[in-house]
């Protein structure tokens, strides 16, 4: 199983504003949680079980001085 995190940035903030688990690689189910979407959204799919350590993981992409807030599950990444 992978996580899907998709969220928006604001500024130098990335805020992830939903998470969803589904098979890895499984580009259609990641088109249809993506299909009607408008504006600029961020997604990106984490090769993880737990919502948890994706957002581990894209904490750890972020260049320096960005940010991250989880606002799906509230957690909170260590640097």
């Amino acid at each position: 199983m992978s996580v899907v995190l998709i969220g928006r940035w604001d500024a130098e903030t990335l805020e992830i504003e939903e998470s969803h688990t589904v098979g890895d690689g499984d580009q259609e189910a990641i088109d249809t949680l993506l299909s009607g979407r408008t504006g600029d959204w961020w997604s990106c799919e984490y090769l993880v079980d737990r919502h948890r350590d994706a957002v581990q993981l894209a904490y750890e992409g972020l260049a320096p001085g960005q940010a991250l807030v989880d606002e799906a599950e509230g957690f909170d990444p260590s640097p």
